[in-house]
This record gives structure tokens, C-alpha cells and sequence, in this order.
């Protein structure tokens, strides 16, 4: 994985409410078994019609936004405990997704997969969406050290919950096998003491 630290990007904002992992990557696309491609079926019924056109209206197909954090409505992630949900947020380009509340189990993959999920306050998300209503060059910077999120078009900042091993490894650039690699020689002396 790549390391984390701090993120300042222009945004996609996704205004609804109760989005599930069903609506983030459709159960039809779950057959491979590689992380691979899975970026092109993000929101895949949202943003094609049955023949295969993009959507206009969807925020995904329009050129106005863009950008490595994606802001959501309150409750992102729910629904079944499917990784490739993670994988296709991940695959698209998107390093933070910000929301009023995360399912647990897509929260969890989304952190064993790279992404930070940003919980803040429901008026700090009305104040994001406010924003990029009003310009949508404006961005937000994600201090993962600091665990600070900050609306530059309004100043504003909130700090936001992590745990503190997934903040380690995402600081460090590594997934669960590559953070008890790091730790081998710490566990070859414990093991020897025993």
C-alpha cells in the first residue's frame, strides 16, 4: 500500500443517503477474485445505462468534479460485508471517503485496503457540500497524523476517530502480513525467550 499522510484534493461529492455495497459494485461483478478492474464497476447501475452509455447526470461521468476523496451522505457502506466494494472505491482513485457514518465491516475493509474513511459531524459534511455547491474547485486536506480534516473554502476543521494500529499502517504504507513482517525480529526474540 502507499503511505498515508497528509491528502489535500479537489472532491466528488455523493449527497445520498444509505448507500450500499450493492449500489458501490453490483453483485455481478464479484467473480474475479483479484483486485484488478474493479475501479470501472464502481457505482456501475448509477453511472451506465443498460447499453453501456454513461449516465450525464451522475457525478462520476461529470468533468465538473474530480479528485481522491469522495464525500457521501451518512450511513456509506452498508449492506452485505463485501470487499470489492473497498477494492472498486480503491480502483477508481479515491484515497478518502468522508461520510456522517460507515458501516463497521466496510469501514474495516476500507482501511485494510488503503482508503481512509473520515467520519465527521453531520454539520461538517452539510458544510462540504455547501461548499463545493458554491465552487467545485474547493478541496479539503486530510492530516492523518494530526487526524484533522479541514474545509479550505470555509477554514473549518474536525478532528475525526481512527484506530490507532490501522493509523500505523497507513502511515507506514502496510497491510496486516506487512506490518507483522516488520515485526519478525521483535517475534523471532520472543520466541526464542519462550
Amino acid at each position: 500500500m502507499d503511505k498515508f499522510t497528509t491528502l489535500t484534493s479537489t472532491i466528488v461529492p455523493l449527497p445520498l443517503e444509505n448507500v450500499d455495497t450493492d449500489q458501490i459494485v453490483p453483485a455481478r461483478f464479484l467473480k474475479a477474485v483479484s483486485k484488478e478492474g474493479f475501479g470501472d464497476n464502481l457505482f456501475r447501475d448509477w453511472r451506465f445505462d443498460k447499453e453501456g452509455n454513461k449516465i450525464p447526470s451522475f457525478v462520476l461521468n461529470d468533468p465538473t468534479y474530480a479528485g481522491q476523496i469522495l464525500v457521501a451522505g451518512k450511513n456509506f457502506g452498508s449492506g452485505s460485508s463485501r470487499e470489492h466494494a473497498a477494492w472498486a472505491i480503491a480502483g477508481y482513485g479515491f484515497r478518502v471517503v468522508v461520510s456522517s457514518f460507515f458501516a463497521d465491516i466496510f469501514k474495516g475493509n476500507a482501511l485494510n485496503n488503503g482508503i481512509l474513511p473520515v467520519v465527521v459531524s453531520p454539520v461538517f459534511l452539510t458544510s462540504i457540500f455547501e461548499s463545493v455547491a458554491k465552487n467545485p474547485a474547493m478541496t479539503l486536506t486530510v492530516d492523518l497524523e494530526q487526524q484533522q480534516i479541514t474545509n479550505n473554502a470555509t477554514g473549518q476543521s474536525e478532528y475525526f476517530e481512527i484506530n490507532a494500529y490501522k493509523k500505523d499502517c497507513l502511515l507506514q504504507g502496510l497491510d496486516d502480513i506487512d506490518y507483522l513482517l516488520s515485526r519478525k525480529a521483535i517475534i523471532e526474540t520472543y520466541e526464542k525467550k519462550r
